[in-house]
């Protein structure tokens, strides 16, 4: 079954995924299509694992402990007070974590729920330049903490049209 997961996965391993911000050992970290939460990231296992009960038990380990990383990455550089970790699974059975920085200045009415309270269809959008920055900060993060795997050489993607 290919899902928009397997599709960004696929997209991420041949570097055609703009919204990729690094490898790390349990998959790639990406910033998510709507930024309704500035930061919004995602984490997206691979190999590709249908569920976190798939895993072995280092498996599971490292999954949360970076997605945990992450969210540390997240409170420091946007100033957020708490981080929002989720794991559905239900639509997409394809092991992904939302990581969702939450921050006081939200409406009270929204920073009390869900984040799925927010309106996805109105909020900015991911823009490959002016995220950039934000991108390079928490590339730069999670590589201080020796999460991130070398970056693929484009030059050998094309060697193999990749």
């Amino acid at each position: 079954m290919t899902s928009l997961i397997h599709q960004r996965i696929q997209a991420a391993r041949q570097g055609k995924n703009p919204t990729v911000i690094c490898r790390v050992r349990s998959g790639w970290v990406l910033l998510g299509d709507v930024q309704f939460l500035p930061g919004y990231c995602l984490l997206l296992a691979d190999p590709i694992a249908s569920d976190l009960n798939t895993l072995s038990p280092d498996q599971r380990k490292t999954f949360l402990y970076e997605m945990s990383v992450i969210g540390d990455a997240l409170m420091v550089i946007l100033d957020a007070y708490l981080i929002n970790y989720e794991i559905l699974g239900n639509s997409d059975h394809a092991l992904h974590a939302h990581i969702f920085p939450r921050y006081m200045r939200e409406p009270d009415d929204y920073r009390k729920k869900p984040v799925w309270f927010y309106d996805s269809h109105n909020a900015p959008q991911f823009d490959p330049i002016k995220h950039k920055n934000l991108m390079d900060q928490i590339h730069a993060y999670l590589k201080a903490q020796h999460l991130t795997l070398p970056e693929p050489d484009k030059n050998q993607l094309r060697l193999f049209n990749i």
